[in-house]
């Protein structure tokens, strides 16, 4: 780099309890030193934030480390490499990696995957093209897989994940295709863009009785992002053989006391079901495969999505905070202009 660069970058200033606000995060900036043998600097142009980040919030176990108390989160985020001693990865590269939170990133290469910009528009490669399309993909091919002429229901079905899973179930073979998301402009856009067939608003009435209204003979699949009453209505209408992949819990995230699980869960054992966890993590090997199918989507335009983007570093915490209320509508992106 031929002149020193600063960066802005959100760090955690304490662990929120239930709910978190602003004041649990803070705004520093720091001097971007210069990259070592293997390293590049890469100028984030976009970050992701996403409902997993909540966990790693609270300093407890889990499945990944918790965030430091004073130091930079962490997320996916895509950028240009402006600075660079890896033969790999060279300057003006774009490449995807997991430090995002801030305007600059030194990284090892290795951390990296560079990616092709006219693929896709980049900010594709932190949603569909990301671990959220991904997720989506893994989900109902691995986890649960849907099978020809299958009754699938999504919850969060207008989020990151699930506005793309609606439209891979039907490429899949589902029969019919049922989201749960709140408020009518959600469920609106479901049924008009994200090619669902019936569209249920968890706050208006109760969701086991709108999902049997919907599929009175019972669903086959349930992608579950929120869990609590969500997942107590899915093994309620899972018919014999039925499978659950169970991605998040999003209803219980902010929650200070553990919270109440279905009490319906022996149905599932009467009823031969599946359910079973799953971390995308555990299926980047079908990236490839994945992005293969995606980005010819996303071009022919039979796969439609959406992000809801704010700008600018500072406005990160309050982006995340909306994901967590349900703000957005597709992915939630930050678009970043750091000083060049």
């Amino acid at each position: 780099m031929s002149s020193l660069l600063r960066s802005r970058e959100i760090r955690l200033a304490a662990r929120p309890s239930g709910q978190p606000g602003a004041e649990n995060f803070e705004l520093a900036t720091v001097d971007v030193p210069e990259p070592g043998a293997g390293q590049i600097v890469v100028r984030n142009t976009w970050m992701s934030v996403d409902p997993y980040m909540r966990g790693r919030m609270d300093d407890v176990p889990s499945y990944i480390p918790p965030f430091a108390l004073g130091a930079a989160l962490e997320g996916s985020a895509l950028g240009e490499v402006v600075a660079s001693r890896a033969e790999s990865v060279p300057v003006g590269a774009t490449v995807t990696h997991f430090l995002g939170w801030r305007e600059y990133a030194l990284l090892d290469a290795a951390a990296a995957t560079v990616v092709d910009p006219a693929l896709a528009p980049p900010e594709a490669w932190l949603g569909p093209l990301g671990t959220t399309g991904l997720t989506a993909y893994a989900a109902l091919t691995r986890t649960a897989p849907v099978q020809e002429g299958d009754v699938v229901f999504v919850s969060a079905a207008a989020g990151a994940v699930g506005s793309v899973a609606g439209q891979l179930a039907r490429k899949l073979g589902a029969s019919q295709v049922i989201g749960s998301a709140g408020g009518p402009a959600k469920t609106k856009k479901l049924l008009d863009t994200f090619g669902y067939d019936a569209a249920l608003d968890y706050r208006q009435g109760a969701l086991d009785e709108q999902l049997a209204q919907a599929a009175p003979d019972g669903i086959d699949v349930y992608l579950d992002a929120v869990g609590g009453d969500h997942l107590q209505a899915a093994i309620g209408a899972l018919r014999t053989g039925g499978r659950i992949a169970l991605v998040g819990a999003i209803s219980g995230y902010n929650a200070e006391s553990p919270t109440p699980g279905p009490d319906n869960l022996f149905r599932a054992a009467a009823k031969e079901a599946t359910l079973r966890g799953m971390l995308v993590s555990s299926h980047f090997d079908l990236f490839p495969e994945w992005i293969g199918k995606a980005a010819g989507w996303l071009a022919d335009g039979s796969l439609r999505t959406e992000q809801t983007v704010v700008d600018g570093i500072e406005q990160a915490p309050g982006a995340f905070l909306g994901v967590l209320s349900g703000a957005n509508t597709g992915k939630m992106l930050v678009r970043l202009e750091a000083a060049r």
